[in-house]
């Protein structure tokens, strides 16, 4: 008998989606790999084989995977599932202590990986390191013929009860992804087949995902971004998956997209100003959908994101707790009835099917009227089960089964979720709570770069008299911080919103984290560094 709400469990729809894909094409990479149905259950059923027989003990849980996105990661980690081990795809832009941090705390043994990764990335890792290719001198002729017989021949039903799929519950942890660690030490976030099959069916929901669709994987897998929304969005539904190792590689990117005509993409804003400066239009001519998350969607980088590539891009919500998509806009293209109805720029869009959302007093968590700025609060079956060995941490953030966002939010009476700032993104100055995003998206306007362009951020450091310092981090400017603070005022920023001439600092780049977020831990260094004095308060 299968198991409750068995659609949930994302390995048994891997086998029947590649099953479904056959001789089309199903996965590839910027590196020439390419694999149809047929060929990536294949390779995935060998390379299970393989890992149970030469690598992982019986009592190995967690197992680390340290590869870009890629075929390779993808079948790794598709490995790793039917297995029924847990995969963590770790960090490859953290530093060496938390990494060790992360392997640690999992009691990681194993860490796939490959030998031209680990040559130009030159880490160092706490684990025995798995070299994906030197397992093709260690197949046999009997894992060739088993796995094609079970890839191809074998009844799924009975296929899924000799890989042992039948005894997953949905409820059991999927993997582990930690936390961006942008305000501190990382936090290893459980999800289990429940949260990731829930939201990639939601997902499916509201964008009518089909067999004619390329999903574009630039996003690395340790991001759950990219995780959910590429790798097992491709895993588990029927679109194809089109994978480049960095997002940074513009010009790459914009290739890959033009070569396997990607319909689907999802990024982050920081990711988009890249391409908006050094893509070619006609390899992005076939994109349908645009999606990005992590951070603000400013209206700016949109108008320049259509103007060049014919697509304008939506805004999502969602974090890694939450599997991670809780909201999203859809466009004309994708809905039911075929107009705006299911958009509004400014919003992050309405709660994806069967995830819901409140609004709450952040220090009485008493609700709110519609209409009123504060605390967002989700609950659905995104909800995470917990982090990974920090109940007391986990009880902080999961109440009731709502989770605390963090994020300052208005909930619009047509359910339009508008998000207004990050409660760690506020500095209290003089009594009044004073929001960083704001003041960057004046700054923005004024330095006049574009939204293109990541020119400007806002921290702040302790500060003896006030509480908190505001601190402007910037690139070169044309305009000096006087003239600046002055048009800030003249924009109508209360006196309290406007940092002093002497809180700018000029930075070679802004802070940002591998996922493409604003590095808010590295921002509040630089500044603390700077100001000597406020890092001794």
């Amino acid at each position: 008998m299968p198991p409750p709400n068995s659609s949930m469990i994302l390995p048994r729809l891997f086998l029947r989606s590649c099953r479904r894909a056959g001789s089309r094409l199903k996965v590839a990479d910027s590196m020439g790999t390419e694999l149809t149905g047929h060929s990536l259950l294949l390779r995935t059923l060998i390379l299970r084989r393989l890992l149970k027989r030469q690598v992982l003990a019986k009592d190995e849980k967690y197992v680390g995977l340290l590869l870009p996105p890629s075929v390779g990661a993808v079948v790794a980690n598709a490995a790793t599932t039917l297995l029924q081990r847990i995969a963590v795809n770790l960090n490859y832009t953290v530093s060496p202590e938390v990494m060790e941090n992360c392997i640690r705390q999992c009691g990681i043994r194993h860490v796939l990986t490959s030998r031209k990764f680990m040559e130009k990335m030159k880490l160092e890792i706490p684990a025995e390191l798995v070299y994906l290719e030197d397992f093709k001198e260690q197949v046999t002729l009997a894992d060739k013929l088993a796995a094609a017989f079970q890839s191809r021949l074998m009844p799924l039903g009975v296929l899924e009860r000799r890989l042992g799929l039948l005894d997953v519950r949905p409820d059991d942890v999927l993997t582990i992804i930690f936390t961006s660690g942008s305000t501190g030490e990382p936090k290893g976030v459980m999800l289990t087949y429940e949260n990731v099959g829930s939201n990639i069916r939601a997902v499916n929901d509201v964008f009518r995902i089909t067999a004619e669709d390329t999903a574009v994987g630039i996003l690395p897998f340790f991001h759950s971004f990219g995780y959910t929304a590429t790798m097992w969005l491709v895993l588990a539904l029927d679109a194809a998956g089109a994978f480049h190792f960095s997002p940074l590689d513009a010009q790459q990117v914009g290739k890959l997209i033009g070569k396997y005509q990607g319909t689907v993409f999802f990024a982050t804003p920081t990711f988009l100003r890249g391409y908006v400066r050094r893509c070619d239009p006609d390899d992005m001519k076939s994109l349908d959908v645009v999606v990005a998350g992590a951070e603000k969607l400013p209206a700016d980088l949109c108008a320049a994101f259509e103007q060049r590539f014919g697509v304008r891009p939506i805004e999502g919500y969602g974090c890694t707790e939450l599997s991670p998509v809780v909201s999203v806009n859809i466009p004309p293209s994708r809905s039911p009835t075929g107009d705006a109805t299911g958009m509004r720029e400014g919003t992050v869009g309405r709660p994806l099917p069967g995830v819901e959302a409140k609004i709450v007093d952040p220090e009485t968590r008493q609700p709110l009227p519609q209409g009123q700025a504060g605390m967002l609060l989700i609950r659905g079956q995104n909800v995470m089960k917990g982090y990974l060995n920090k109940p007391e941490l986990t009880a902080e953030v999961v109440r009731d089964g709502w989770y605390t966002t963090g994020d300052i939010a208005i909930l619009h009476p047509d359910g339009f979720i508008q998000i207004t700032g990050r409660e760690s993104r506020f500095s209290k100055i003089g009594g009044e709570m004073v929001p960083h995003i704001k003041i960057e998206e004046t700054l923005q306007r004024i330095v006049g770069a574009g939204e293109e362009e990541l020119t400007v951020a806002v921290t702040a450091v302790p500060d003896e008299r006030k509480g908190e310092r505001l601190v402007v981090l910037h690139t070169k400017l044309e305009k000096s911080p006087q003239q600046i603070c002055r048009e800030l005022a003249a924009a109508g920023l209360p006196n309290l919103w406007i940092p002093s001439p002497d809180s700018f600092v000029e930075v070679q780049q802004i802070p940002v984290l591998g996922t493409g977020k604003f590095d808010l831990k590295g921002m509040k260094e630089v500044a603390l560094a700077r100001f000597s004095s406020a890092a001794e308060v």
